[in-house]
């Protein structure tokens, strides 16, 4: 590797813990779907994962710079997907406060995005969501073909800081890594919920629209956003697997 500065390094560490915490809990698709990060400056440069690796192999040193058009600007053994980071381009190119962008295909997340709904606030953890995901529809696989689908993603995640992508998966941004990774992980878990809850077949109780506001209220004024989480699984994997950041 060539030298970097400290601050890239550690946007590094923090993109590699995330993949690997992705791998963890489950939250993969093989080789597939990708967590980016904003390097600092005006030139739009980003991390990305090399393509073909597993989110269980990434490091902080593999993950390759690109630009906003997802190609590779430095040297690199590893192949990257161009097609793959088109959704990533079109939303850092648009939100700057969206230094990090990830994208998953669980099976909760799609089954959510199967419906013809949002997040219901069916529970506190899904309430936390309350008019703050956008609903994108479908309109075939996301390439460099449908230029026009960009500016429709873009408009349809608007100022939200998440993305259901109807029929394929869900989509997170954040101001870190440590946000964007504590809003997917959250999404998930209220994804879990909605289809538990409505496999059971029975009415399911919506809180009154007051009792919801406040609930939003209260997570929105919450401190400390995710960082003690996301402090506490830094842990973890320097416990476990201290190479994600070599």
């Amino acid at each position: 590797m060539p030298n970097i500065s400290s601050t890239e390094q550690a946007l590094r560490e923090d993109l590699a813990a995330a993949y690997r915490l992705m791998a963890h809990f489950n939250m993969t698709d093989l080789v597939y779907t990708h967590l980016s990060v904003r390097l600092p400056g005006d030139d739009h440069r980003f991390l990305v994962n090399p393509y073909g690796l597993l989110f269980e192999e990434i490091t902080a040193s593999s993950l390759v710079v690109v630009d906003a058009d997802g190609q590779p600007k430095q040297e690199t053994s590893w192949p990257v997907n161009p097609a793959g980071f088109v959704i990533h381009s079109a939303v850092h190119r648009s939100r700057p406060d969206a230094a990090c962008v990830m994208h998953t295909h669980t099976v909760p997340g799609m089954v959510v995005a199967a419906q013809d709904t949002n997040i219901l606030p069916l529970n506190q953890i899904n309430i936390e969501f309350y008019g703050s995901v956008g609903f994108h529809p479908y309109e075939g696989i996301a390439a460099d073909d449908n230029l026009s689908e960009r500016e429709r993603l873009v408009r349809d995640l608007g100022t939200n800081s998440a993305l259901i992508l109807q029929n394929h998966g869900l989509l997170t941004v954040g101001e870190t890594v440590a946000r964007a990774f504590y809003r997917m992980y959250y999404l998930e878990q209220a994804c879990r919920i909605q289809i538990a809850a409505q496999a059971t077949g029975v009415p399911l109780y919506t809180p009154s629209e007051d009792k919801i506001l406040r609930t939003k209220k209260q997570f929105d004024e919450d401190p400390d956003q995710g960082r003690m989480i996301w402090s506490a699984l830094k842990r973890k994997l320097d416990r476990e697997q201290p190479d994600y950041k070599m």
